[in-house]
């Protein structure tokens, strides 16, 4: 016959394991997709998560005699 709710729990279980397992392989695609602000003048990019603060970093530090909102329009309020 059949098997119980037991069984169809275990099943359940695993058949989850497979679907939920992390993708295999590098994550090098991933992070190139993230890479979504870049600097206007030096074409350096950085992650989606930058924050305005890294950002004033890099023209501070690259870029003295430029504004930010040179480097990074997408600031501009």
């Amino acid at each position: 016959m059949g098997g119980g709710n037991g069984q169809k729990a275990k099943m359940a279980r695993e058949k989850n394991i497979e679907k939920n397992k992390p993708a295999k392989g590098s994550q090098l695609d991933s992070n190139k997709k993230a890479m979504s602000i870049q600097c206007k003048i030096c074409m350096q990019t950085f992650m989606c998560t930058t924050t305005e603060v890294k950002c004033k970093e890099h023209v501070e530090a690259k870029h003295p005699k430029q504004d930010l909102h040179a480097c990074f329009p997408h600031l501009k309020k």
